[in-house]
């Protein structure tokens, strides 16, 4: 829904034609969402071992470092599946939305 009222009030802006920007929102979202969850889901299995551990541009000291539980890999994987999923089907919206290449 926020895909939708933003791809239509930035058309507006712009005085595109109301299927043509619905068509690029849905495409641009839908293409972050399958590049975040490609991302997401090749996460490493090494994490760090507490939040005082992120942080710092130069690698001073010793980065204290623990394997991934198999649940954080679990969800590393789920969510990426979720992620990329969306994303497919945002774009199978675009397409069907779209005024400038008719599908039949």
């Amino acid at each position: 829904m926020p895909t939708l009222v933003g791809s239509i009030l930035f058309g507006l802006l712009l005085g595109a034609s109301l299927p043509r920007s619905i068509a690029l929102g849905f495409y641009l979202v839908g293409s972050f969402l399958m590049i975040a969850g490609f991302f997401f889901g090749n996460r490493g299995p090494v994490r760090p071992r507490g939040a005082a551990d992120i942080g710092g541009l130069l690698p001073t000291g010793s980065r204290r470092l623990r394997w991934a539980t198999r649940q954080e890999s679990d969800d590393a994987i789920n969510f990426s599946a979720v992620f990329v999923a969306l994303g497919f089907v945002l774009i199978l919206l675009g397409i069907a939305s779209d005024n400038k290449h008719a599908l039949f």
